[in-house]
């Protein structure tokens, strides 16, 4: 009876003996590195396969600017092991940006830049852009994400940003040529698969020289002020990508506190929490949406923080036609896929821009008066390539129905969020 006993417990313990992976196989990139792509991955030769931590990794890899679509297959190898492949579709990763800007006020403004999404095969994002908007502006960008293992990165900007400015005040505003040139280090770390964090500090400096428009002897014509900024980040992402389409939920709080050498742009802090929600409706249908809730100190400064623009938040709004020390803005919009073929997709959508704004020393009672609150409904079209990195051609036109409000075209790079 005994000697059963122990042929069973040994049946059974090989029955459930568990699957091993023998090694990862990498085929079809070109560019990417295969070792950056099994850096990242946590299914490894020797470790338990599992389905689940498989799939996980394919969604972290269509996640990469440098990946336009990845699958796995599994193959038995020997002895209760496997290999498994993943399959990659590359995107092609040196990438121009182009964003235009206009309204029936015949603002015009327009930004040309170039990156290169996957630098050295290990999806380093350098590059930058100039920027035209009445005045020149320029910036340089560096984010390594995996620079120095699977959690840890560094990213590098500067930029040197000038336009004009509305200043609001006293019911009435001014017109002030704006500067701000900074220089900016962040640390990247992620948690895991769904969560990651940034920590980082900006120095920058803020010039204001008044132009044309209302005075106040209370409101400065020129200003130069020194600023150090404390930065975080904390994102959580669950999103899955196929093509065109986007399916899931994520979120992304911002946090920062400034300190400033200058009582008219006093020290402050401000947060803000994006939230996205994606969803395939149908075949050809995705529905997406951003919400945004932001909060900042509340002085009384005609330069605060939170603005209402064409590329920012609203859709046909106009360029940086108000500000304010808090802000409720959702975007929401149904993308249908109108035609496909290969590698093009064009797609058609249907939007609504709505946001509210707290004034500057006001109180919460601000996002509910009919001033502050702007909707823009409004139509697009996409000309997407499947197999270049964010090649989303967008044109949308927004028409306010919200009391004094303008019209206006928005072109650009990539989808509006």
């Amino acid at each position: 009876m005994l000697l059963l006993i122990l042929f069973g417990l040994f049946g059974l313990k090989m029955f459930a003996q568990e699957q091993i992976v023998a090694d990862l196989k990498v085929q079809g990139n070109k560019k990417t590195k295969t070792s950056f792509i099994k850096k990242i991955s946590s299914i490894k030769a020797g470790v338990v396969l599992d389905s689940l931590q498989i799939e996980e990794d394919i969604k972290r890899l269509k996640r990469l600017p440098s990946i336009a679509h990845a699958y796995y297959q599994v193959f038995y190898s020997h002895d209760n092991k496997y290999n498994v492949f993943y399959n990659i579709e590359e995107n092609f990763t040196i990438i121009p940006s182009v964003n235009i800007y206009t309204t029936n006020d015949d603002e015009f403004a327009y930004r040309l830049g170039l990156y290169e999404f996957n630098l050295f095969g290990q999806n380093i994002i350098f590059g930058g852009f100039y920027q035209k908007d009445i005045y020149s502006s320029y910036a340089i960008n560096f984010r390594a994400p995996y620079l120095f293992s699977k959690k840890f990165g560094l990213a590098i900007n500067h930029q040197d940003l000038t336009t004009q400015e509305p200043v609001f005040f006293d019911n009435t505003s001014a017109d002030y040529k704006y500067n701000n040139t900074s220089i900016e280090v962040l640390g990247l770390y992620e948690i895991n698969f769904k969560h990651r964090i940034e920590f980082g500090i900006n120095y920058f400096t803020e010039d204001y020289s008044y132009i044309s428009g209302a005075t106040s002897p209370e409101v400065p014509q020129e200003l130069n002020v020194h600023k150090l900024l404390y930065k975080g980040i904390y994102e959580y992402n669950n999103l899955d990508y196929d093509y065109q389409y986007v399916s899931g939920f994520r979120s992304m709080f911002n946090f920062q506190y400034v300190t400033s050498t200058s009582v008219m742009l006093p020290s402050f802090v401000i947060g803000w929490n994006d939230f996205y929600y994606f969803k395939r409706l149908g075949e050809k249908g995705n529905w997406a949406t951003r919400l945004r809730l932001g909060l900042s100190s509340n002085d009384e400064t005609p330069f605060a923080p939170f603005s209402v623009d064409n590329n920012l938040n609203i859709r046909g709004v106009g360029n940086t036609i108000d500000r304010g020390t808090g802000a409720i803005v959702l975007n929401t919009e149904y993308r249908y896929t109108i035609y496909e073929k290969n590698w093009f997709v064009l797609q058609g959508n249907v939007f609504i821009d709505a946001g509210s704004w707290r004034n500057p020393g006001g109180d919460f009672g601000d996002f509910s008066k009919s001033d502050n609150i702007r909707v823009y409904p409004g139509l697009g079209l996409r000309f997407i390539h499947k197999k270049i990195y964010n090649a989303i051609f967008r044109i949308d036109y927004g028409v306010g129905i919200t009391p004094n409000a303008i019209k206006g075209l928005v072109i650009g790079i990539g989808q509006y969020f």
